[in-house]
């Protein structure tokens, strides 16, 4: 004859005075608690760094210019360091408000015609039975998406300046072409716009599930017809999402630009550099810096949108 076994109190039961407790299955519960805490503790500790950083490479150079925005300057004839809003009030007036608006229609209108370029550029790359050229147009697309600056306007200067290789081949000066013009710029942004674009929206086409296609195609649907009705629609969130990373890529460009054009296309982000350095008047630094927070607020309206777009993306081709 076999006696059941005597459960086995818990220390934790015999100091409560509760009686005998018995190990069920879930007395390891506080351990997991404990567990999770620690591992919730140790992803923390983990972004200290990142914050660390984020709060010493953007949040103080922030405040600063936030605080130079609404200070006058210390080279005023009176007032100097007081707080006041005619900085921002005269960022957006004059010159300085036709270079934001001239900055606001090359961004746009770069970033459309990056997206329209862009779009069929990738589905042809995704649609590829070609493994290398996939790889090959995707680390193309990489490596010029960040080529810009200073190599990129003599690189332009070369082939479509005014004694350019292209110029004269073509004799486009006698046609009426110029390089330093709001043309000749949209054409350089694009250069690294639309490697962007591509890298941006290849994703989104790699998340188009073939049976959605087939059944468009199971229903008596055209290609043209898929497109409108299906793809379209879903891919909107990403191709907004990319028109507007485009759009702040754009905005915020300034070498290139400086370096080809200089003061013929009126832009903010020269604006401020002729400001800093007092090319236009003496002691605009603070001016300056309303002008910068000008262009801070465009990008966060930017962001505004290009994150809840992303997560909408993200959602519908998961």
């Amino acid at each position: 004859m076999t006696t059941a076994p005597t459960p086995v109190p818990t220390p934790a039961a015999t100091e409560n005075g509760g009686g005998a407790g018995v190990l069920t299955a879930t007395t390891p519960a506080p351990r997991k608690r404990v567990a999770g805490l620690r591992r919730f503790g140790g992803s923390w500790l983990a972004t200290v760094p990142l914050l660390l950083f984020f709060l010493v490479a953007f949040g103080l150079p922030a405040v600063a210019i936030v605080s130079g925005a609404f200070t006058a300057s210390s080279d005023a004839e009176s007032g100097a360091g007081a707080f006041t809003t005619l900085n921002l009030t005269d960022s957006v007036q004059g010159a300085y408000w036709t270079a934001l608006l001239s900055s606001l229609k090359l961004s746009a209108l770069t970033a459309l015609l990056g997206t329209l370029i862009g779009l069929p550029i990738a589905q042809a790359v995704v649609t590829s039975r070609f493994r290398a050229l996939r790889e090959a147009v995707l680390t193309a697309s990489g490596v010029l998406a960040n080529f810009g600056g200073l190599p990129l306007a003599f690189a332009f200067v070369a082939t479509l300046g005014n004694a350019g290789e292209i110029t004269k081949l073509f004799n486009l000066t006698d046609h009426g072409w110029t390089l330093y013009s709001f043309t000749g710029l949209t054409i350089v942004y694009l250069y690294f716009l639309v490697p962007l674009m591509v890298l941006t929206i290849t994703p989104a086409l790699d998340g188009l599930r073939v049976q959605w296609r087939e059944a468009a195609q199971n229903n008596r649907a055209t290609a043209l017809q898929y497109w409108r009705h299906v793809a379209l629609p879903i891919l909107l969130p990403s191709l907004l999402g990319g028109f507007v990373l485009l759009f702040g890529s754009a905005f915020a460009a300034y070498a290139t630009a400086a370096a080809m054009v200089g003061a013929t296309v009126p832009l903010i982000s020269r604006s401020i550099a002729d400001a800093l350095s007092g090319n236009v008047l003496v002691g605009q630094g603070n001016l300056a810096l309303a002008l910068s927070l000008d262009m801070i607020l465009v990008a966060v309206l930017v962001m505004a949108v290009y994150l809840p777009l992303q997560r909408r993306s993200a959602k519908w081709l998961s």
